[in-house]
Order: C-alpha cells, then structure tokens, then sequence
C-alpha cells in the first residue's frame, strides 16, 4: 500500500497540470480574443489621449 500512497500525489498534480493546460488552450482565440482585445486597445487608447492631452496643458 505505500506504493499506491508514493504515487497518489504525483498522479494527482498531473491531472491537475493537465486540466489547467486544457483550459487555457481553450480560452485562447474565439468569441473571447476579440472582446479582450478590443477592452486592451481602448484602454491603450484613452492612456495615450490622456498623455496628449497633458503634454498639450503644460506652459512651453
């Protein structure tokens, strides 16, 4: 039996180590990628207006 206790965990993470591999491969691209990338551009956007619009405020 302290064989089957030896090999319980390792078995256990692998398991683990491969639902979570599956699952960020499947949340990957489709419907999801545009929507994330369409929120990081905006958001890079508004960033940069933010920046022209205080560089245009201060005195020269």
């Amino acid at each position: 039996m302290d064989y089957i206790a030896a090999l319980f965990p390792p078995a256990v993470m692998a398991v683990a180590f491969t639902w979570l591999i599956v699952t960020i491969v499947r949340t990957q691209g489709g419907a999801n990628k545009y929507k994330e990338d369409a929120a990081v551009d905006a958001a890079i956007a508004a960033r940069e207006a933010a920046a022209r619009e205080a560089a245009a405020d201060r005195p020269a």
